[in-house]
């Protein structure tokens, strides 16, 4: 009995914990333009002014708003006096919006050398943070009460595997001679001990799934270097690359190390836990039953997985197919120009995920042995 309202205090602990979090970082973002050295205004009033129809060489028509903005300033010198502000947006909304009472702007202050008139300044930006803050308070209280404890376990090896890669990022741009793709191998190193460790525990279940993890990335990874080798490289269109720097083969051949970790890592933790489980259930289960179960579940596993990063990459280059396929480029070139970057990590992680299933399921059999000789 002391043991279980000592366990129910802990939790009651931890959810009231979170819930102060909660209501302190609310109660932050709305009253923090302080912490800015931006002006931000408040819109306090608008009056739509004007509206122009307008066609384009395709005959498509859109709407061109005039709207007249006042607002107080939040923060700076000039804190609560009124300002005037123009804003112009269209009805298709792709790189402008209409505002209305209680947003929250960035602005720059015009200066006038007559003194006594009306501030005047120019938009710049929304305040977005009260609402990002807002999806990731969603996504906290799901993980937690779905996840329970894993869940917060969950959600500390994410934000420390965020502080790894802010860091790794920041010492590859200070320090030019660093290679990126040994950062990003060192990255997923910690990335996989971290998150597998903090979520599964120390025990042979995640001795398993790391092992399997990082044999399965860095296997894709030589592979996907192997072809682009062989190849190479016909087919690729390094584009959207030519803004960098620095080398962008390499910095490509991290983001498919990187790409291919979170699949791999996905497909490990779950043969790794589906062939303990099985083990638990009946601990005199033989080893052939073993390969035959887990051969069943990765194939089941596998086209999911694989469908699931083609989804994943494709994505975000829906606009641009639109963009190109609406100004009359051929689908081939299209599709050659935008989405030959994509394919290629799709590809990487798919051959990850088909290669780390036999490689999780005899990782898991040989620690499974071992627990047995134990």
């Amino acid at each position: 009995m002391y043991d279980f309202f000592k366990k129910r205090y802990k939790q009651a602990s931890i959810y009231i914990l979170i819930a102060l979090c909660f209501i302190l970082s609310v109660f932050f973002v709305h009253n923090n333009e302080s912490f800015y050295d931006r002006p931000i205004a408040e819109v306090v009033k608008t009056v739509l002014e004007d509206k122009t129809t307008l066609t384009d060489m395709y005959n498509h028509s859109d709407h061109l708003f005039t709207q007249r903005i006042t607002a107080i300033l939040k923060n700076g010198e000039e804190k609560g006096q009124l300002i005037h502000l123009t804003n112009e947006y269209s009805s298709s909304g792709a790189i402008d919006q209409e505002y209305h009472v209680g947003d929250k702007l960035f602005i720059s202050i015009n200066t006038s050398p007559v003194k006594n008139t009306n501030l005047t300044g120019t938009i710049i930006d929304v305040k977005r943070d009260q609402f990002v803050l807002m999806i990731a308070w969603i996504f906290i209280f799901a993980l937690v009460i779905v996840g329970k404890r894993q869940g917060l376990f969950s959600l500390i090896s994410l934000i420390v595997n965020t502080l790894v890669l802010s860091f790794a990022l920041d010492l590859y741009v200070k320090y030019s001679n660093i290679n990126l793709l040994f950062i990003c191998g060192v990255c997923v190193f910690l990335f996989t001990v971290i998150s597998l460790l903090l979520i599964n525990g120390f025990n042979e279940k995640t001795y398993a799934a790391i092992v399997a993890t990082l044999i399965g990335t860095f296997i894709s990874l030589f592979i996907s270097y192997f072809v682009m080798w062989l190849t190479s490289e016909n087919g690729l269109r390094y584009e959207e690359m030519q803004f960098l720097t620095r080398p962008y083969r390499l910095v490509f051949m991290a983001g498919l190390l990187i790409g291919s970790l979170g699949a791999v890592m996905d497909v490990t933790i779950t043969m790794s836990s589906s062939i303990f489980a099985l083990y638990d259930q009946d601990n005199n289960i033989t080893v052939k039953a073993l390969k035959t179960s887990g051969l069943d579940i990765g194939k089941d596993i596998m086209g999911t997985i694989t469908s699931i990063l083609f989804f994943v990459y494709i994505c975000g280059s829906i606009p641009m197919l639109i963009l190109y396929l609406k100004n009359s480029y051929a689908l081939g070139q299209t599709l050659s120009i935008n989405l030959s970057l994509e394919l290629a990590r799709a590809l990487s992680g798919g051959i990850g995920v088909v290669l780390t299933i036999p490689i999780s399921l005899y990782t898991s059999i040989f620690f499974i042995n071992r627990k047995r000789a134990k």
